[in-house]
C-alpha cells in the first residue's frame, strides 16, 4: 500500500494570518483541502496522515469529514519531528511526504514520485534552477555549476522502512535535515530526482497568497441636454471626479460622472459581481444627485467583501467636447487615491470620434473601463 504524509504543523507565522495559514482560503477552499484532494482522489493510495497543530484539530476534523482514509496525529517542535510521528502511523510500504502549502501539486507529479520510488526506492520532486544558487561564506559566497542545481519539492517518496530508518539515526545522532530528500542522501544514499512543476510552487510569504488577476470590462455612455430641453443651470461635467468647465451639460441621475459609471462596473464585473445598475439604481431617490467618487468607494467596499483588490485600470474617453488633456492628471490622481493604487496604476486616453456618430455630433460622452483585480 502507497500511504501520504501531509504536513500540516507548521504555524505559517510568515504568511501574516491571524489563523494556520493552511487553514486560510484560497480559491474558495482552505489550503490544506487543495493537497488533500489532490492524493485523495488516487485509487493508488490507500491512507493520507495529515500531521497538525493541536490548535488546529478540531478545524481540520472538520474538513476531513469529507474524505476517506484520512488520519491526524499531532506534529513536533521541528518537521523532522512531525514527519517520524506521522510515519509511526503509517501502514504502506511507500510513503509520500508532502507540504501542506504546495496546493498546486499535480496527478502527474505525484504518480513520477510513485513510479521512481517502486523502481529506485526514492523519488524526489524537483524542476531545474534557473537562477545562479549562491552559498554565503564568510560575508562572500560561491557558486555552483546551475545545470546540476534543482530545486527541490514535495511530494518525496521513499521506502517506508528506508525513511523511518534515517529518522532514527538522525535523532539519535541530534542531526538536522531541511527535509527528508537531505536526510536520505546523508543515511541511505543520493534520492532519485524526478519531474516536478514550476507551478508547484509553496505558499509562505503574504504575497504568495495573491490569486490569479481577474479582469473586468465596463462601458457607460451619457447625453448631452439638447438646446431647449431644461439643463440644470451649472457650466461643467463631472469625470472622474473632475468638474470641467463644458457648455454642453450630461443628463444623469447622479452626477452623471460617466468615467467613474464605466470604470466600476468593470470593477464589478471583474470580481463576478452585479452591475451599478443593481447596486445604485436610478429609480432610488438616495442616490439623486449622487457623488459618483462616493459610490466608487461602495464599489470597493464590495471587492474588499469578495478579497479582491484593485491592480490597475485603464480608461478611453470619447468626447468631442469638452476638451479633457488638462484636466487628466487630476482625474487620475483621484482615481488613485479611491483605488489605493499608485497614479502609474491609472491609464486614461481621451480621445475624439473623428466627427462620426452621436459623439461626433456632440451628442453625447462615451467611456470605456478595463479593471485587473487580484
Amino acid at each position: 500500500m502507497i500511504s501520504a504524509i501531509i504536513c500540516a504543523a507548521g504555524s505559517g507565522e510568515r504568511a501574516g494570518f491571524s489563523k494556520n495559514k493552511i487553514l486560510q482560503e484560497y480559491n474558495e477552499l482552505p489550503l490544506l483541502c487543495h493537497s488533500l484532494t489532490a492524493f485523495s482522489q488516487r485509487a493508488d493510495i490507500g491512507e493520507i496522515i495529515i500531521v497538525c497543530r493541536r490548535e488546529d484539530e478540531n478545524r481540520i476534523f472538520e474538513l476531513i469529514s469529507e474524505y476517506p482514509n484520512v488520519k491526524i496525529c499531532y506534529g513536533g517542535k521541528t518537521r523532522a519531528e512531525s514527519v517520524y510521528l506521522g510515519l509511526q502511523l503509517v501502514a504502506g510500504d511507500i510513503v509520500l511526504v508532502h507540504d501542506a502549502a504546495r496546493p498546486f501539486v499535480s496527478q502527474k507529479t505525484i504518480s513520477n514520485c510513485i513510479a521512481s520510488v517502486k523502481k529506485y526506492g526514492s523519488g524526489v520532486a524537483a524542476i531545474p534552477a534557473t537562477d545562479t544558487v549562491a552559498v554565503a561564506c564568510n560575508g562572500g559566497y560561491s557558486t555552483t555549476n546551475r545545470a546540476d542545481t534543482y530545486y527541490v519539492q514535495t511530494p518525496q517518496g521513499f521506502l517506508r522502512e528506508e525513511l523511518y530508518g534515517a529518522y532514527g539515526k538522525a535523532f539519535t545522532e541530534n542531526k538536522q535535515f531541511t527535509d527528508e530528500s537531505g536526510l536520505y542522501a546523508h543515511y541511505v544514499k543520493p534520492p532519485h530526482l524526478v519531474s516536478g512543476a514550476k507551478e508547484n510552487i509553496k505558499l509562505t510569504y503574504p504575497e504568495d497568497f495573491i490569486l490569479a488577476k481577474r479582469v473586468g470590462f465596463g462601458v457607460d455612455t451619457h447625453a448631452f441636454y439638447a438646446d431647449g430641453e431644461g439643463a440644470p443651470f451649472i457650466n461643467f461635467i463631472t469625470l472622474g471626479g473632475v468638474r470641467i468647465p463644458s457648455e454642453k451639460i450630461l443628463k444623469a441621475h447622479s452626477d452623471g460622472d460617466v468615467l467613474v459609471h464605466a470604470l466600476m462596473d468593470a470593477l464589478l464585473s471583474a470580481a463576478g459581481l452585479r452591475d451599478i445598475g443593481y447596486y445604485f439604481p436610478d429609480t432610488d431617490p438616495n442616490y439623486k444627485g449622487a457623488n459618483s467618487m462616493e459610490l466608487l468607494e461602495k464599489v470597493v467596499t464590495l471587492l474588499k467583501q469578495e478579497e479582491f483588490a484593485p491592480k490597475n485600470v485603464s480608461i478611453s474617453i470619447l468626447a468631442e467636447t469638452p476638451r479633457l488633456s488638462p484636466y487628466i492628471g487630476e482625474m487620475k490622481q483621484n482615481l488613485a487615491n479611491a483605488l489605493s493604487l499608485p497614479p502609474n496604476a491609472i491609464g486614461i486616453a481621451a480621445g475624439t470620434n473623428e466627427k462620426l456618430g452621436y459623439v461626433g455630433e456632440k451628442k453625447g460622452i462615451t467611456v470605456y473601463a478595463i479593471a485587473l483585480l487580484q
